[in-house]
Formats: C-alpha cells, sequence, structure tokens
C-alpha cells in the first residue's frame, strides 16, 4: 500500500494499491485548516489499511505555510515507519488525473496547461502533453508563475490548453509515485516548491559598534 498526501491546495490524504487500485481517498477542500484537519484525515484513510511501503509527498507548487503542513507529516510519518518517502509535484498528480480521466471517455487531451491558484494575483501553471511509456504524465513545462493577465496569452503561445484546478487528488499522487518507483524514477527533488521568495526572512547580524 502506498500513502498520498498533499495540502497544496486543501488538505487530502490516500491509499492506494500498488496496481493503482483506490483502497481510501479522504480530503477537505478548505484552502486553510491543514494542520487541524491532516491527522484525522490521515487516521480515516490508513483505519484497517496494511503496512504502507512508501509514503508519496505532493511538493507543490502552493503557499508556504500550507505546503510545509504536508510535507512535514508525510515526512515525520514516513521516518516513524522506517519507509522511503516519495516526493510528487503536485501538478503531475493533476495531469495524470485528468488523463485517465480523459483516457475513460476517449477524448484527446492534447496538450494541456495545470493552472493553480498562486494568490497575489498571480497563477502557477505547468505545462503538460500525453503520457510515457511509464504511464506517467510528459512534462513540456515546469512549475512557474505568471501575472493573472499575462496567463492566457502564454498559454496560446504554448499551445496549451488551459485546465484551471481547485483541488489535488492524494491518490493520484500515490498513483504517480507507484509508477515512478516501478519504472525505478524519480519524479522531483525532496525540497518543497515554492515559486517565490518567503515574506519572512533571517535578520541580519547587528551591526559592530566601536
Amino acid at each position: 500500500m502506498i500513502l498520498g498526501i498533499d495540502t497544496s491546495l486543501g488538505t487530502a490524504v490516500a491509499a492506494i494499491a500498488r496496481d493503482g487500485e483506490v483502497l481510501a481517498d479522504e480530503q477537505s477542500a478548505n484552502p486553510l485548516g491543514h494542520a487541524e484537519v491532516i491527522g484525522d484525515l490521515l487516521r480515516r484513510a490508513t483505519a484497517g489499511m496494511p503496512a504502507p511501503s512508501h509514503v508519496a509527498i505532493g511538493t507543490g507548487p502552493g503557499p508556504f505555510t500550507g505546503l510545509r503542513v504536508g510535507i512535514a507529516t508525510a515526512r515525520a510519518y514516513a521516518l516513524g515507519r522506517g519507509i522511503p518517502a516519495v516526493p510528487v509535484p503536485s501538478h503531475d498528480g493533476i495531469a495524470l488525473g485528468l488523463l485517465l480521466s480523459d483516457a475513460l471517455t476517449g477524448i484527446d487531451t492534447g496538450r494541456f496547461a495545470v493552472v493553480t491558484d498562486a494568490r497575489r494575483k498571480e497563477f502557477a501553471y505547468s505545462v503538460y502533453e500525453g503520457t510515457d511509456d511509464d504511464g506517467l504524465p510528459v512534462r513540456v513545462s515546469g512549475a512557474q508563475l505568471s501575472p493573472r493577465d499575462d496567463l492566457d496569452a502564454r498559454l496560446d503561445a504554448a499551445g496549451a490548453r488551459r485546465y484551471d484546478a481547485t483541488t489535488v487528488s492524494a491518490a493520484m499522487i500515490a498513483l504517480a509515485a507507484a509508477r515512478a518507483l516501478a519504472a525505478g524514477r524519480t519524479l522531483a527533488d525532496s525540497e518543497p516548491l515554492y515559486l517565490r521568495s518567503p515574506d519572512v526572512v533571517a535578520a541580519h547580524a547587528p551591526k559592530r559598534v566601536s
């Protein structure tokens, strides 16, 4: 069993079998309150389940505070269980869900952009086109920021259809991790994907007084 955790938009926890069967899927769409709900979602998603072999972590992009709640929880859970943590870009999970949904209905997804609200009149977006031989979304361009009023022009230039996402499926995060593990691939490094610098920075050393 693979456990998936993502807090880049709402808060989501899911458990899947290695073949992709979704065993549990718990989520809160509230973009705030991650720390308040994640423990309960984790308890519900793992109740009665076999011990997980891996924890898949949605690494963003997302707001600093919300994203670090999920990443810290996933890392702590993996450490406590003595199992590997597998980082997955959150936009990859969204893209995989869209591609699977379209495949079931016979829709040709074509080139598309996963778009999420980055606040401050900006959007985060990543461009994808189809899946590769490992069943993973092909990332044409990684996550980047765009001013709200410039986004459509950028996507037109990239030839990408816009897909706005308001939630991330932890089950799709876990499935992307399962497929990456099966193929011996790494989808992201272990650091959160922040697209802008934090507002709070370390204080400078005090000036010397002579």
